[in-house]
């Protein structure tokens, strides 16, 4: 197993520790539901340095990105980053990833844990416009500060205006400091935050200086488990779960990010389904009864036949009720449609409802 620059940190703040991605990652410290309402309310510091980053530059950078990313890279602007996937030759998706413009000719890309290699060598074979590729995935750590306290907190230990920097944008500076720090305003909890990249060798210092920092307006370590309900109650897709090698963008509500005004890897293929429709869609349902939805649990219709499956499931710390995301046959995938969850050989019922579910 891997482990990050911060391991003995979190062994020593007694975090319980899982293999996630290669990785001996923390689960949980103080327990999910204190951890998630801290994110919702306060703020929370997450270790997520086994995440992959790539640089890709030079001339044939732009080129490369736009062949192989399904959203458009001539949108970004220096200091802009955009979320996209990686599409697969055969209409699935590789990975789903965000792209980071530095400056003309140089991107930085930060892919999923499990797929480091994997979007490696993909990106690598489309590299046919000799675009300088650097793994930088073992160098690097990354902490994602989140919650409605986290640009007060972070604010103490630099002296960027984080104010200047609009969501899904970043900036180069110091923190606590350490210089070359990319503070960038992005973030899985959909409770506001930064994310900061930095060099493995500064981790412990950053950590203990955030956590030092947040004292006072309640931040505490938060792990994999809490990241998920939180990005669960947003609808945000988890790769692995509701989108991988065998789903589409436009399937998973992902035809914005969808972009067909370039030239990209199965272009024609997404082309087809937006025109002519989807025979099955990723939806957020909420049950009406009680019961707790997991991946894989079958999705039926009012006569108990098979028309989905669950692909992520939990129950909502905030809304107390069971709810998740799952594929669904047309036309049971319209909003409003009731639906019925399999848990232990139990129909419960449910809704499809819009996301986000907070």
């Amino acid at each position: 197993m891997k482990k990050t620059a911060l391991y003995d940190k979190h062994v020593s703040l007694g975090a319980k520790m899982v293999p996630f991605a290669g990785f001996d990652m923390p689960v949980q410290y103080s327990g999910v539901t204190e951890e998630h309402f801290a994110v919702r309310e306060k703020a929370g510091l997450f270790d997520v340095s086994h995440m992959g980053q790539f640089f890709i530059e030079g001339a044939g950078s732009k080129e490369l990105l736009q062949f192989v990313t399904t959203n458009n890279v001539d949108a970004l602007e220096n200091g802009k980053a955009q979320y996209s996937c990686l599409p697969n030759e055969n209409g699935g998706i590789v990975d789903d990833l965000i792209v980071y413009k530095m400056e003309d000719d140089k991107y930085f890309v930060v892919v999923n844990a499990s797929n480091i290699d994997k979007d490696w060598d993909h990106i690598s074979k489309h590299n046919t416009f000799g675009a300088k590729m650097t793994n930088a995935s073992d160098e690097m750590s990354l902490l994602a500060v989140q919650g409605p306290k986290a640009t007060e907190i972070l604010q103490k230990l630099t002296e960027t205006n984080l104010s200047d920097i609009p969501y899904y944008h970043f900036t180069v500076g110091a923190v606590a400091g350490i210089n070359d720090v990319i503070i960038s305003n992005t973030g899985y909890t959909g409770s506001g935050g930064f994310e900061i990249y930095f060099k493995n060798e500064n981790a412990e210092q950053l950590w203990d200086a955030i956590i030092e920092a947040g004292a006072s307006e309640g931040i505490i370590p938060c792990g994999l488990a809490a990241r998920d309900t939180l990005r669960l109650e947003k609808g945000f897709c988890l790769y692995g779960m509701d989108i991988d090698d065998t789903t589409s963008p436009i399937e998973a509500g992902l035809g914005w990010i969808t972009k067909f005004d370039k030239d990209f890897v199965s272009k024609e293929i997404f082309a087809k389904q937006k025109e002519e429709g989807v025979t099955r869609k990723l939806v957020g349902f909420e049950l009406t009864d009680k019961g707790v939805p997991r991946h894989d649990y079958p999705v039926v219709d009012a006569e108990g036949n098979v028309i989905g499956k669950v692909t992520s499931g939990t129950q909502s710390p905030m809304k107390k009720i069971g709810l998740g995301i799952a594929y669904v046959d047309k036309p049971h995938f319209k909003l409003g449609s009731e639906i019925f969850i399999q848990v232990r050989n139990k129909n419960i019922p449910a809704k499809v409802v819009k996301m986000p579910f907070v």
